[in-house]
């Protein structure tokens, strides 16, 4: 089981796994070809690079780390044509100024990540996305199984 903190991405061959802990209002996205069973994920912490004067770790932020994860993956095998993305993640954590647009963190960073996946290509397949709690995910290359495990609400399997 590989670790992706927060913030950053990686990429794995079967029989390889990749686990995020804590998705609160970030978003994990995860892709998979189910051909060569190469798996990637990215644990980003807010939408857009171009928002932020201090953008140098492209892991942070959605539109920059799907890059990156598309290419890393296909450095290992994978082919961009066949990719699949799940989602889950992008919780609105705080109630505190939920109407004001720049305080949804986990809204805007789903929409960014649909976004992302829709102008790559990249069809998105499963999701568990929004609410108000945090996640646990792992994803596994040898199926595609995306395991999300959330306090109190029990595993979930996309």
């Amino acid at each position: 089981m590989v670790m992706v903190g927060m913030a950053d991405l990686n990429s794995v061959q079967s029989p390889g796994a990749l686990t995020t802990l804590g998705l609160g209002s970030c978003v994990g996205i995860t892709l998979w070809d189910p051909v060569t069973k190469v798996a990637g994920m990215a644990h980003c912490m807010l939408p857009d690079s171009s928002e932020i004067s201090n953008n140098s770790n492209i892991a942070k932020f959605v539109d920059t780390a799907l890059i990156r994860m598309i290419n890393d993956m296909v450095r290992l095998g994978a082919n961009k044509s066949r990719l699949k993305a799940k989602l889950a993640g992008g919780a609105q954590m705080f109630a505190l100024n939920a109407a004001n647009p720049s305080m949804r963190i986990g809204d805007r960073n789903v929409e960014a990540a649909k976004k992302c996946l829709r102008q790559a290509g990249i069809p998105i397949v499963a999701e568990d996305t929004g609410d108000s709690y945090g996640r646990t995910i792992e994803l596994h290359s040898d199926d595609g199984r995306l395991v999300i495990k959330t306090v109190g609400k029990g595993n979930k399997i996309l």
